[in-house]
């Protein structure tokens, strides 16, 4: 199982370093499948450790204004969030993460372009914070938005995003003891398979076409996510 994680957090990291997010998108369902108990904690940790990564030098361009709407609509939307991992159960949490990745493939697919002001900006921030809490996937929502600006904007941005939404995800399970040491500990030992696939990214960058990442990336997501949906339904 250590080994299956570890291959896939390099894959997700190796994505959010391409084009700014994909961690969680690309390993939550995995792990789903392999030990629920580790959703949403043990990624959560994951979404914090990959953009700090990341920020070590992709630190430019950041849009602080976005941030200053999106990122403190994290908090309500972590409560909403918090309420969900008490309320809901293993095999319904499955079932939630398989459709949230879902729709975060649909929606990529559609290329929708909404426009970049407070109102979507906070209503991003919320929503993100409901499902990053929920299920460790908090980024479509932000990414959707950015999805359309230069890429070191959103590479940068994104990952500032991702720091603050995920300590405050972190808090709050902290505080509603939802994290476990397995979480903790887990974390610890993938984080090398988290530099080793930022690592990749920055070599890969400028070599393929950012379309052609995206798309094998929104294959691999919905067939993980198929998998996960058919085995919590049944």
């Amino acid at each position: 199982m250590v080994a299956v994680l570890a291959a896939t957090l390099v894959v997700g990291a190796a994505v959010q370093g391409l084009v700014g997010l994909g961690v969680n998108m690309v390993s939550a369902p995995v792990v789903a499948l392999l030990e629920p108990r580790l959703v949403p904690g043990m990624l959560l940790f994951m979404g914090l450790a990959t953009p700090l990564v990341m920020l070590a030098r992709d630190h430019h361009d950041i849009d602080w204004r976005g941030l200053a709407w999106s990122l403190p609509m994290r908090i309500p939307g972590t409560l909403v969030g918090l309420f969900l991992v008490a309320t809901v159960n293993e095999r319904w949490l499955g079932v939630t993460v398989a459709v949230v990745v879902l729709l975060s493939v649909v929606v990529t697919i559609r290329s929708v372009e909404l426009p970049l002001n407070r109102f979507t900006l906070a209503s991003a921030g919320i929503t993100s914070g409901i499902t990053a809490t929920a299920t460790s996937i908090g980024g479509p929502p932000i990414a959707v938005l950015y999805q359309h600006r230069p890429a070191a904007e959103i590479r940068s941005t994104l990952a500032v995003y991702f720091v603050g939404g995920a300590v405050f995800s972190l808090v709050g399970l902290g505080a509603s003891g939802q994290l476990t040491v397995a979480d903790v500990g887990i974390a610890a030992l993938m984080l090398p398979a988290l530099v080793l696939g930022v690592f990749l990214a920055r070599l890969l960058r400028g070599h393929l076409p950012s379309d052609s990442i995206r798309g094998g990336v929104l294959v691999v997501c919905a067939a993980s996510a198929i998998l996960l949906l058919v085995r919590s339904v049944a």
